[in-house]
């Protein structure tokens, strides 16, 4: 028997949708040669992580092994996948591999980091395969909702791998490149060990659409309105981009480009060649001087996001250019679970101003870039692997992926984050658990999640937040009353005096009971303190702030 196995462990992205991060490994074990498949990020909510600008993956184990790993591979552009790499490079000190799109994206990330450009490096589709140590692997073109994604062919001594990344059946994409189910049939002929494959849309029971299909609803929409036409929708689905402004040049209109991912990805896809014949634009300086119902704007915030363009327009202006009765603007989106709040918000804003707005609640005007249940009962047939692993999916998704698996006669794995995957021979195990977690991106700086300080903003955003003063004299005598200074609380509570009066009352009571042993230790003195502020409080408004006591003591 073989001494050297083959792992698989997902740091983020299964059992949650975004953060992605899977590392495969070969070689006897602790000693394996590693590499990185996507290095991602996702995104911060007001309710558990306010303030946060980014989440990433807590990938301490693979900091930890950084001498064994030979490479990172990215599968696509998206931020979910390749918002980390600027991050936590020089943690890692890996070349970057990707195609020219998500290359070039990947550039952008390193540069906004101060990192050389030249650590990712382009690569072609395959055939082309790259060597990284025990490994070689291939970038398998499939089709998705932005340009050049890949699934990965990973070659090692144990058999063929194939990482499907995020994907869809789509023959006739608009941007990109279609399925071609010969090619993938011709890499799986000899055999795929595992097939380790997005399980976002399982539940989804019918086929997958094809990106083509909404262009023609699209052209009717715009060209049936009357004022100006603004349209949302993922930047980086530049496919869905071109089929909106190709829809406004159509009706006869101007298109301009608003928010900065949107420009960016947009010149991406036309440096790297991926987009041809996109209708020109003009800059929102100029639209001031056409016409509202020449005008058709495509705007970022397709999910709420505050400080994109549609949530400013929604507040009322952007770049100079306002939204009026009788406008229309359009949803081109499906809203991710958990930002139904944000674009809500943004619908009701736009009703106040008169504007009807549009959303794809009868499925019209977008379709999903994952493949749906039966587009995964095709990828198994069309690859016959030994084993399933799901993955890019929450705990549900990679279970009732497991079960779809295990219905056609294959082996499932539910494999979550930091579980290790030995899948050697013909029977994969678990091989050990690691743990695993998140990191926040808070300001310039990088913080845990166990830090304790987004535990404690919530608790201040929730609790509101209590400053005490006390001054102590050379005698441990208190020098005057303590003082307090509030944040986040009501001004008057039950007795219909200032709070703060009512507080500074208690705390001189006291101060006027404590015995030698309170004022001589600080950390007696604060805690009283602190416990009469928090009660007092209680008493008179029905909440528990957050206490901090200074004490000084004149020498």
């Amino acid at each position: 028997m073989s001494s050297e196995r083959l792992i698989y462990m997902p740091l983020g992205g299964a059992g949650e949708i975004g953060m992605n991060a899977y590392v495969y490994g070969y070689g006897k074990p602790d000693q394996e040669r590693l590499i990185l498949v996507d290095l991602g990020v996702t995104f911060p909510d007001m309710d558990t992580t306010p303030g946060v600008d980014l989440i990433l993956p807590d990938i301490t184990w693979l900091k930890e092994r950084r001498d064994r790993l030979e490479a990172i591979f990215i599968t696509h552009a998206h931020e979910d996948h390749v918002g980390a790499v600027g991050h936590f490079w020089e943690s890692l000190g890996a070349p970057i591999h990707a195609r020219a799109f998500t290359a070039n994206i990947a550039r952008r990330k390193m540069e906004e980091h101060g990192h050389s450009e030249q650590t990712v490096k382009t690569a072609s589709a395959w055939p082309e395969q790259i060597a990284a140590g025990p490994f070689k692997v291939g970038f398998l073109p499939v089709s998705h909702s932005i340009p050049e994604s890949s699934a990965l062919v990973i070659d090692c001594p144990e058999g063929r791998l194939i990482h499907t990344g995020d994907f869809k059946l789509d023959e006739t994409p608009v941007v990109g490149e279609a399925f071609d189910r010969a090619l993938w049939e011709e890499v799986a002929k000899d055999g795929v060990k595992a097939l380790v494959c997005d399980s976002t849309n399982v539940f989804s029971r019918h086929p997958g659409r094809s990106e083509s299909t909404v262009g023609p609803e699209i052209e009717k929409l715009v060209a049936g309105a009357r004022g100006m036409v603004v349209a949302t929708t993922f930047a980086s689905n530049v496919a869905r981009v071109k089929t909106l402004a190709e829809a406004g040049e159509r009706a006869g209109r101007s298109i301009v480009l608003l928010g900065r991912a949107m420009r960016r990805m947009i010149e991406a896809a036309v440096e790297t060649g991926v987009l041809k014949g996109f209708p020109s634009v003009i800059s929102p300086e100029d639209a001031g001087s056409v016409p509202r119902e020449n005008l058709m704007l495509l705007v970022t915030g397709s999910q709420g996001e505050r400080r994109a363009a549609s949530a400013q327009l929604a507040r009322g202006k952007y770049q100079g250019l306002t939204m009026k009765e009788g406008d229309l603007f359009l949803f081109s989106s499906k809203t991710i679970p958990g930002n139904e709040k944000g674009v809500i918000r943004i619908i009701n804003q736009f009703s106040e101003m008169g504007v009807d707005v549009v959303d794809d609640s009868d499925g019209l005007y977008h379709v999903s870039g994952h493949a749906n249940r039966p587009d995964l009962e095709m990828m198994h047939a069309v690859t016959r692997p030994q084993i399933v692993v799901p993955m890019h999916g929450e705990h549900r998704h990679l279970r009732e992926h497991v079960k779809l698996a295990e219905a056609s006669g294959r082996k499932g794995v539910l494999a979550v984050n930091g579980m290790m995957i030995d899948l050697s021979g013909n029977s994969p195990t678990v091989a050990e658990y690691v743990e695993t977690g998140r990191t926040y991106v808070d300001g310039t700086v990088q913080i845990g999640a166990l830090d304790g300080v987004v535990r404690d903003r919530i608790r201040m955003a929730l609790n509101g937040h209590v400053i005490v003063t006390v001054i102590l004299d050379e005698n441990d005598d208190p020098l005057g009353d303590p003082w307090c200074e509030i944040m986040g609380l009501p001004e008057e509570g039950r007795s219909r005096v200032p709070l703060v009066d009512v507080l500074e009352e208690e705390l001189g009571q006291f101060l006027g009971r404590a015995g030698d042993k309170t004022l001589t230790d600080d950390d007696k003195l604060e805690e009283g303190l602190r416990r009469v502020a928090r009660q007092a409080a209680q008493n008179e408004i029905g909440k528990k702030p957050e206490v901090t006591v200074v004490v000084s003591r004149l020498s």
